[in-house]
């Protein structure tokens, strides 16, 4: 396992502030480049009912990025769309560790979930 120092924990937030939140499983079905981008990939993700475009900083932090196709994580779905590159992000991939400066890894369900589940 990486060594670290954890970060200090920021301040606290309310109940109501988490379940603002909407956390959901879904499978991520592409994993595709973005012309120009050193750092983003498109990701093209079910969420059961439907599909969205999520862009992620990914490609620097994995030695393929096309290994994460057809594993499930956690997304943000309510954040507002982003415009990143050109292209429209609808949502975050919750990935640990980057920010930390240790090599990332999804946040995944234990077993097999359905598409769409909420995270909470």
């Amino acid at each position: 396992m990486e060594e670290m120092t954890p970060a200090a924990v920021k301040p606290l937030v309310t109940l109501a502030d988490l379940q603002r939140l909407d956390i959901r499983v879904g499978t991520i079905l592409r994993v595709e480049e973005i012309e120009g981008s050193r750092s983003l990939m498109r990701l093209i993700v079910n969420f059961g009912d439907h599909q969205r475009t999520i862009l992620a900083g990914i490609k620097q932090e994995r030695p393929d990025p096309s290994d994460l196709i057809d594993q499930q994580a956690l997304f943000v779905v309510n954040l507002e769309p982003r415009k990143m590159m050109g292209e429209l992000s609808e949502g975050m991939l919750f990935d640990i560790g980057y920010e930390d400066g240790v090599r990332p890894a999804l946040a995944v369900p234990e077993r097999a979930v359905p598409d769409g589940a909420r995270a909470g």
